[in-house]
């Protein structure tokens, strides 16, 4: 029975219990009523609690105290040996938004072994970093290029795509960089920059190609694709037009003769161009297996940082 217990006790029962829902609705009621009192537990829970769900309410209910005492007990937990507790520090700094606390992060953070603190140093950093600093900010992520797998890259694309127009040239020269993973995840963020609508995975697979075949061969390729959809179409329409000549002449042995003539050497040229088509696509195909299999056996980028070439 818990009607005896005074209140601290059982909220803080409450956010250790068993049942996330309960630990869910504690976590709500702990920021709904703001105590001071709390500080230390909620920090706390927030290093080892499981859920995402509740982590996150967890740092919502650390906003609503006074940053004059939040923030230097947050301060510590960026140098905690848990790594949760970093995460986490780093996430309830971004929900704090004090740009003050920009200061705090180190290149330490943003180079962590821990990708998920990494990601989340990446993503305060960009939300705190003073505009003179941005230059610096996107030299120093840039370095992590080509590093973890999509859920990492994507977050670092994300990152560098929300400092703006002063990536560009961070970028443009690591997309010459003599390493296919580093130059293939520039390449992929210059895409998202210009385009953010297309989509994280049809940028990597286009700056895959583009790495792979290089710029002009890649843009050839294109233009084969481009053209073996025409030539398909052609072909469509030769065929109706047979059809429609065919009737048309059925009363004129001669003219059905001279027809047939045509449409022979048509089909053959036709035949030798669908041929050609088929083997620069075949080639294409080729290229880009070629590709796919360089890529994987690159192997997994080292998890502080990018990957060795």
């Amino acid at each position: 029975m818990t009607d005896g217990m005074p209140q601290y006790t059982r909220v803080v029962n409450a956010l250790g219990a068993e049942d996330s829902s309960v630990r869910l609705q504690a976590a709500l009621a702990v920021g709904s009523n703001p105590d001071p009192g709390l500080l230390e537990t909620l920090v706390e829970r927030c290093a080892v609690e499981p859920d995402f769900f509740v982590r996150d309410m967890l740092s919502w209910a650390l906003t609503r105290l006074s940053s004059e005492i939040t923030l230097p007990r947050i301060r510590r937990e960026l140098e905690s040996e848990r790594t949760q507790a970093r995460s986490q520090a780093l996430h309830t700094l971004s929900k704090i938004g004090d740009r003050s606390a920009w200061a705090w992060i180190t290149r330490d953070m943003l180079r962590d072994a821990d990708d998920e603190v990494a990601r989340t140093a990446w993503r305060v950093a960009v939300a705190l970093v003073p505009e003179d600093e941005e230059k610096d900010l996107a030299d120093e992520l840039a370095r992590q290029l080509g590093r973890g797998d999509r859920e990492v890259q994507l977050s670092l694309s994300r990152a560098l795509v929300d400092l703006g127009d002063v990536i560009e040239p961070v970028l443009e020269r690591a997309s010459a960089n003599p390493c296919p993973a580093v130059a293939a995840h520039a390449h992929a963020t210059v895409l998202l920059l210009r385009d953010p609508d297309s989509g994280f995975d049809a940028a990597v697979f286009e700056a895959k190609r583009a790495v792979t075949l290089g710029p002009e061969r890649a843009a050839a390729a294109t233009a084969a694709a481009v053209a073996a959809s025409g030539i398909a179409v052609a072909a469509e329409a030769a065929e109706t037009a047979e059809t429609i000549g065919t009737s048309e002449a059925a009363g004129t042995s001669e003219a059905a003769g001279t027809l047939e003539m045509a449409e022979t050497a048509e089909t053959a040229e036709t035949a030798d161009t669908a041929e050609t088509a088929e083997t620069t696509e075949t080639a294409e195909t080729a290229e880009m297996a070629e590709m796919a299999e360089t890529a994987g056996s690159a192997g997994p980028a080292k998890a502080a940082g990018a990957p060795d070439c």
